[in-house]
């Protein structure tokens, strides 16, 4: 299992325009071959940031999905960002 996880960060007065933007990515991924979860969402605690969650059941099926990244006007929004892979050898309920 796979997991993107961290942070992006966007002008504060344009998150919510950003973020509306990715719906139509959030619904592809979600409905993509592998994908168990797929979260972007507005920090509350800092106004330009964007939490990023992904779920995974492969690399395979992440790097099919993902193919380029992010489009070319999203990624110009972007003016940081921390997001880290993770892979996962087991799972246990909390």
């Amino acid at each position: 299992m796979i997991i993107i996880s961290g942070k992006l960060y966007v002008d504060a007065d344009a998150r919510d325009a950003y973020l509306a933007g990715c719906r139509e990515v959030l619904e592809q991924a979600r409905a993509a071959p592998g994908c168990l979860d797929f979260a972007l969402s507005a920090d509350l605690l800092e106004p330009g940031r964007i939490n990023v969650y992904e779920r995974w059941e492969s690399d395979e099926d992440l790097e099919r999905f993902r193919g380029a990244g992010p489009s070319g006007d999203q990624n110009v929004q972007i003016r940081d960002a921390e997001v880290s892979r993770y892979r996962i050898s087991g799972v246990e309920p909390a």
